[in-house]
């Protein structure tokens, strides 16, 4: 019979898997974790790429019915919104082989996470959900937190999306208002508000893969995000760290414990780490592969990413310890101050002719009608640079702001 290899929403960078399975010599089935994928991930669904798709209407066991026809000896999600579904399935078909069933919704709700670190004694950022104004109030009040700077977002959301900021002394319950009750991109209503303390520090994002409980690292990187009114989730760059970075040795110990309280055992995970002045504490963490355009720069700056680490474990049985970053890599995000018609893209002409360019998308065409940068879903292009040298990618990424601060943005 032939081998194959099941997918949970090949949505985001999961787009990926079909193409990287079939090269491996396994046929790609896609399992869709609704009957259309959420709005965030509408253009990344190619029910083309692989050769069998299935829909969930509902009823898993049904599903998982439908899916025994294939022998499946694993299944791996896609994307955020299809690590519940994955997680049940494996339940089902493959008992005892993913990642742990009873800590499943930590690794998916932020507000569960936060107790599954408590409950592990994992230090965690202070932070209540509710969806009460009433009942969050007592809460600020009895941890300090009246007048102090929060953080606002949904229990469930992914890459910035709805999380603002609220300054000192400022009005908590309009940002509270603005999240309850809306849909975000993953296509969920936020019937809560998580509200958390405001984390000081530097920010990591830290890719691990993990076989049989024991963790790995994929990659490290440090964020550098930039605010615009109360919206913090701005992406300006990205750096890529080696494995023996001291930056990396302090948040590595930390990103194990948060994994074991999860109950990630296998596969990919994805955190993001704030290394503050009491120590690393974590703002989220995933079950999948990183998104955003990450599998690209991740094996552009190591050679490895979360798909090919996959692909390796799953077909072939390497396990691999570890990473190498073998250059230096910086990805800029491009911001868009503002919603209108993009006028000038000859703004980047010279783009191209830096010493450490490598390669750049701009995701909206000259004269159409651009959002306002204010997540990783709405920037207006990527760069990225890549040397030997770290000064030359300082030099030119200054030139790639002087470019972005020339943009001509008109009011539609």
């Amino acid at each position: 019979m032939p081998e194959y290899a099941i997918v949970v929403d090949p949505l985001s960078t999961g787009q990926e898997y079909p193409a990287a399975f079939r090269a491996a010599g396994r046929i790609p089935v896609a399992v869709l974790s609704g009957t259309e994928p959420p709005p965030a991930f509408t253009g990344s669904w190619h029910p083309e790429d692989s050769d069998h798709v299935h829909y969930f209407t509902g009823d898993v066991q049904a599903l998982a019915d439908e899916l025994r026809q294939y022998e499946p000896e694993f299944l791996v999600p896609g994307a955020e919104s299809g690590v519940e579904l994955c997680d049940q399935l494996i339940e089902i078909l493959l008992p005892g082989t993913g990642n742990v069933p009873e800590l499943a919704s930590s690794r998916r709700d932020k507000w569960e996470m936060a107790e599954a670190l408590t409950a592990a004694g994992v230090p965690r950022l202070r932070q209540v959900l509710t969806a009460d104004e009433a009942e969050a109030e007592e809460w600020l009040r009895a941890n300090d937190l009246l007048g102090k700077r929060l953080v606002i977002k949904p229990p469930k959301s992914a890459a910035g999306d709805e999380v603002y900021v609220v300054f000192e002394g400022g009005d908590w319950r309009e940002r509270f208002g603005r999240v309850l009750g809306r849909t975000n991109k993953m296509g969920l209503t936020n019937d809560a508000v998580l509200i958390q303390e405001y984390a000081e520090g530097t920010e990591y994002l830290v890719d691990t893969y993990s076989v049989d409980g024991k963790h790995s690292l994929v990659d490290v990187c440090r964020y550098t995000k930039v605010g615009r009114g109360d919206k913090i989730g701005i992406y300006r760059r990205i750096d890529f760290l080696a494995e023996d970075d001291p930056e990396v040795q302090a948040l590595w110990p930390y990103t194990q414990q948060v994994l074991d309280a999860v109950g990630i055992r296998i596969g990919c995970g994805h955190a993001e780490v704030m290394m503050t002045a009491d120590g690393p504490r974590l703002i989220e963490v995933a079950a999948r592969p990183a998104g955003g355009g990450h599998q690209m720069v991740s094996e552009l700056a190591t050679g490895d990413n979360h798909i090919k680490r996959t692909v390796a474990h799953r077909v072939r049985g390497e396990v691999r310890d570890g990473f190498d970053l073998v250059q230096h890599l910086r990805g800029i995000f491009i911001i868009a101050p503002q919603e209108g018609y993009f006028r000038n893209r000859e703004v980047f002409d010279g783009i191209e002719d830096l010493k450490s360019f490598h390669w750049w998308k701009v995701l909206h065409e000259e004269d159409a009608v651009v959002p306002a940068t204010v997540d990783l879903f709405t920037c207006l292009a990527w760069v990225i640079l890549i040397h030997s040298d770290p000064q030359t990618l300082d030099v030119d990424y200054q030139r790639v702001l002087e470019m972005e601060a020339e943009i001509v943005i008109e009011t539609p």
